[in-house]
């Protein structure tokens, strides 16, 4: 049973008083008595669940409950009687009483109750502490940031979060654009309705359809049941479209209609389904390049772009780094259970430090430090960076151009070797490449290489 609990028995009969404290201390409990209601409430506070005859010499059980209830207890309290009327039963259950057995009743079955009442103590308290710990997690002050830049944004989101509108998140790959889209979601009217992520690049071009809209069965082969899409999943509460720059032409037409009609068809159907969602978009490109390349619907920007909110990289912010760092450490070591503290020299390696990766970087090089750290306290020496990824930067800057090509061969060279290290696949080599697969499409499209040509030549290692 883990630690032992303790049951108050307020009964003013001395004998069914002393054979009820014989039996829950013989199923385990700690059990405390009172005569009388006067004499419950000075020790009540100790009480996991409170075992109490309505009738009482002075204050009856149902004063007794209000009283504790005024106290703001949240002691379960389970009332006993001869008197087992409906009327009696409703009157305490109405007071708050957990649960209520009427006289003459078996052990066997008060114990049931209490063990009842126990753990629903427990499920709520455990509930509550999650409620208590999202409602931290996505506070302002804990999305740490003391700079004029990251105030801008905490007063940004504390603007949009009470609206239905439209955000769209910019910001480099691990600046926290997850955070904040939850944070919002989380400070709105809609806090208690679903928070649907959905992460475009991870959803493959042939089941995107599928998967943000549904699909109705037979609708194709495999399709057995119907099956409601991520938008229907969502529906009163948020949706998350993270890297909403990788979606490609013909699922933007059909997000244009969610935002502008609030409704959508499944997959093999012609039935309308109305939803009520609140749109959150993410991207890490420069979606106005994305238009002018003639990847991105321009219709849809202004329809994604009505709250936009740019999420400043990491590097542009250094004042925060000793705060996110203290933030990391604190929280790494509660996982950990170690105590470890960061020094200045550490502030001070940490500083010198551009981090391409923003704060997901940051994060992961204080835990690695403090995971092979052998002492209290992270020094400079201590602090685990990955610089390989800026030599490899600095090599390219200084040899500039290889002989012999100018940039816009340099860059097709680039684009046919992704092509054949990923085997012809064009989502991957946009990973590579680092953009999104309609840019590479684009690219593609303005070399004059087709599909066809694209696989031929991945084939053959060209």
């Amino acid at each position: 049973m883990g630690q032992t609990q303790r049951v108050l028995v307020v009964e003013d009969e001395d004998k069914l008083r002393r054979i009820l404290q014989l039996q829950l201390q013989s199923s385990g409990f700690e059990v405390d008595q009172a005569g009388s209601a006067e004499e419950a409430l000075r020790i009540a506070d100790r009480a996991d669940v409170v075992v109490t005859d309505l009738r009482l010499p002075g204050m009856d059980g149902l004063s007794l409950l209000t009283a504790l209830r005024r106290q703001n207890s949240a002691t379960p309290v389970i009332v006993m009687t001869a008197f087992g009327s409906v009327e009696t039963a409703v009157e305490a259950m109405k007071a708050g009483a957990a649960d209520f057995v009427t006289k003459p009743f078996s052990l066997d079955h008060l114990l049931t109750v209490v063990q009842k009442a126990l753990e629903v103590r427990k499920l709520r308290a455990e509930n509550q502490k999650l409620r208590e710990e999202l409602g931290i997690r996505y506070e302002f002050d804990n999305i740490v940031g003391r700079s004029p830049a990251m105030q801008e944004v905490f007063a940004t989101i504390a603007r949009v979060a009470p609206t239905r509108g439209t955000v769209l998140l910019a910001g480099e790959s691990g600046v926290g654009k997850d955070l904040i889209a939850r944070a919002i979601h989380h400070h709105s009217p809609r806090r208690d309705r679903p928070f649907v992520k959905i992460n475009c690049t991870a959803l493959p071009e042939n089941l995107m359809e599928s998967e943000l809209f549904g699909y109705e069965k037979g609708a194709f082969t495999g399709a057995s049941v119907n099956k409601p899409g991520k938008f229907e999943q969502a529906d009163t509460g948020t949706v998350m479209l993270d890297e909403i720059g990788d979606v490609p032409p013909t699922i933007q037409v059909k997000l244009l209609r969610v935002l502008q009609e609030r409704e959508l068809e499944r997959l093999g159907s012609n039935k309308t389904r109305h939803i009520d969602v609140r749109v959150i978009a993410a991207t890490n490109v420069d979606l106005r390049q994305a238009l002018e390349n003639g990847t991105f619907r321009e219709d849809l920007y202004y329809r994604l772009n009505v709250l936009p909110l740019n999420i400043p990289p990491l590097r542009q912010r250094k004042e925060d780094i000793p705060f996110l760092a203290e933030h990391f450490v604190a929280r790494i070591s509660a996982d950990l259970g170690r105590p470890c503290t960061l020094s200045q020299s550490g502030i001070d390696r940490l500083l010198q430090w551009e981090w391409p990766g923003n704060v997901r970087e940051l994060q992961n090089v204080i835990e690695r430090s403090m995971v092979l750290c052998n002492g209290e306290s992270l020094e400079a020496a201590d602090i685990r960076i990955d610089t390989s990824r800026q030599k490899s930067e600095a090599q390219v800057v200084s040899g500039f151009l290889p002989p012999g090509m100018n940039l816009d061969q340099y860059e097709q060279s680039i684009i046919r070797e992704a092509l054949r290290r990923a085997v012809g696949n064009k989502s991957q080599a946009a990973r590579l490449l680092g953009i999104t697969r309609n840019a590479l499409r684009y690219r593609l499209s303005q070399m004059g290489i087709d599909d066809n040509e694209q696989q031929a030549a991945s084939q053959s290692g060209k």
